[in-house]
């Protein structure tokens, strides 16, 4: 059974997944957000291939906003490595707001562009 909050976020998701799409020059920035942690992927949709990832696990000690702070720079470190500078942010359906906002952000000033 599926709340109208949750109806609501897919709706949305859908509605940006309609225009946001990744290619090999700029792949798709995916955020998934649960109660506990935040994971993000790097995604080639033209292959369907992650070619990044980084998530909040063996983080629970810090506040949820550092996480995904801490999450930004990781996945943008992973990106650069694999010479992905520019991406497509794609925020799943959330407000772009808080734990999403804070990753975006770290994620900029890790070296990403988008």
């Amino acid at each position: 059974m599926t709340t109208k909050k949750i109806e609501r976020r897919i709706k949305i998701k859908y509605r940006i997944r309609k225009n946001v799409n990744g290619t090999a020059e700029r792949p798709r920035m995916s955020v998934f957000r649960s109660n506990k942690q935040i994971y993000v992927q790097i995604i080639n949709d033209l292959t369907g291939k992650t070619l990044a990832s980084a998530s909040s696990l063996g983080m629970e000690t810090m506040p949820k906003k550092e996480q995904a702070a801490k999450v930004g720079e990781i996945v943008a470190k992973k990106a650069l490595e694999a010479g992905i500078e520019k991406v497509v942010f794609d925020r799943n359906g959330y407000l772009y707001h808080g734990r999403v906002k804070e990753l975006a952000d770290a994620a900029r000033k890790g070296g990403l562009k988008f």
